[in-house]
């Protein structure tokens, strides 16, 4: 085989191993971006079969091997509909592919490459005689912080479910967003025991990872886990008993005890945070956090925790860590606020928003576990 074109060489190897529905999204951006040519997925389709076709036509004729591109321009040519053709590169083959298997918001393989993977791995798992775990999960209570807090703020909860899924698995299991907020797991060779250890596990660092965000709705991931072959042999099986135990887990969280929990007070401020208005604009009081009484705060809070937020003091060597911001006031975060006056200049620097120079009035003040100071300031006209 000649070596003037091994990348369509790897395109068509890696057509071999794709699902007809992937292969035909593939195709059809494969064509718009090499030829310019706007087909649908099934008449791009029918052009790499031609296209094969022709290969193998010319190879028998010429009695030697002949390259996908000569055949390729040969069918486009001859069907009129080849422009410019442009090759494209092989990151750009990979992005594309990545992109029919990926959920663009979490990075996840989504509900498509699941199926037909659960599918591979069901059947390798009963030709190797190996188990097969499936772990459901879905966020607890996901629909009331989108109602609350926006969708802003539910996409940072998503993102953050599936980079905890990363963190918490082994190089060898899959995890997939299959819904909304619905996810799934495929654990190769684990049993019941291993796959509720793992499943706990990832309970656990989501609600470790939601603690510095001080969510006032309770939140978590529930899950249900069924394993091949001790709870069932088939797929459409094992997504059943996984589906019952996960609602199990879910409606057991609604019991008594978890709802005597005080409700949290309507949202009265949409939470994603619009251009910061002057501080003559806002209130100079703003309430302690509740933990410190029992008065509701009047303000929504915006948590800015993991982000690039900070506050220059009048000293300009003198920088904080933004913890939070509302209409009210601002967190601070710094090592002593020993040296801080009751009332004090600072600019703020939160992402999206353009630099606001602001006059804070210190509330209180917290030490926090880890050793440095919180506080909590109100805006001054």
């Amino acid at each position: 085989m000649p070596a003037e074109d091994p990348f369509l060489e790897l395109v068509a190897e890696t057509l071999e191993n794709v699902d007809r529905a992937a292969r035909a999204q593939f195709l059809q951006r494969f064509f718009r971006t090499v030829a310019h040519l706007d087909a649908s997925e099934a008449h791009s389709l029918e052009y790499w079969d031609q296209i094969l076709n022709r290969r193998r036509e010319l190879a028998d004729a010429l009695g030697k091997p002949v390259s996908l591109k000569r055949a390729m321009i040969d069918v486009l040519a001859s069907s009129s509909d080849l422009r410019v053709p442009i090759l494209i590169e092989y990151e750009e083959l990979k992005k594309l592919e990545t992109n029919a298997v990926t959920d663009p918001l979490t990075g996840l393989f989504n509900r498509r490459f699941f199926e037909e993977h659960f599918e591979k791995e069901l059947n390798r798992a009963s030709r190797y005689n190996h188990n097969l775990a499936l772990v459901l999960l879905d966020m607890h209570q996901f629909k009331e912080v989108n109602d609350r807090y926006g969708h802003p703020r539910g996409d940072l909860l998503l993102k953050t479910a599936a980079e905890t899924l990363r963190r918490s698995l082994r190089t060898s299991d899959y995890a997939f967003r299959i819904g909304g907020d619905e996810f799934a797991l495929l654990l190769v060779h684990s049993d019941t025991a291993q796959a509720e250890t793992l499943s706990h596990r990832v309970h656990a660092n989501f609600a470790a990872t939601l603690e510095p965000m001080h969510m006032n709705t309770p939140l978590g991931l529930d899950f249900g886990v069924a394993v091949y072959p001790i709870d069932g042999d088939q797929k459409d099986t094992l997504t059943r008993v996984a589906d019952e135990r996960l609602y199990k887990m879910k409606y057991a969280r609604r019991a008594p005890s978890a709802q005597a929990q005080v409700p949290a007070a309507p949202r009265e401020e949409p939470v994603a945070p619009p251009a910061m208005p002057p501080p003559s604009q806002v209130s100079a009081t703003l309430p302690a956090p509740a933990r410190h009484g029992k008065e509701q705060r009047k303000w929504e809070r915006v948590p800015l925790v993991g982000v690039q937020a900070y506050a220059e003091m009048d000293d300009p060597d003198r920088k904080a860590r933004v913890l939070d911001l509302s209409y009210g006031g601002v967190a601070l975060e710094m090592p002593s606020s020993q040296d801080l006056a009751t009332t004090f200049h600072a600019i703020l620097h939160v992402p999206i928003l353009s630099p606001q120079k602001v006059s804070l009035k210190r509330i209180y003040q917290l030490r926090s576990e880890s050793g440095q100071m919180r506080v909590g300031c109100s805006f001054i006209t």
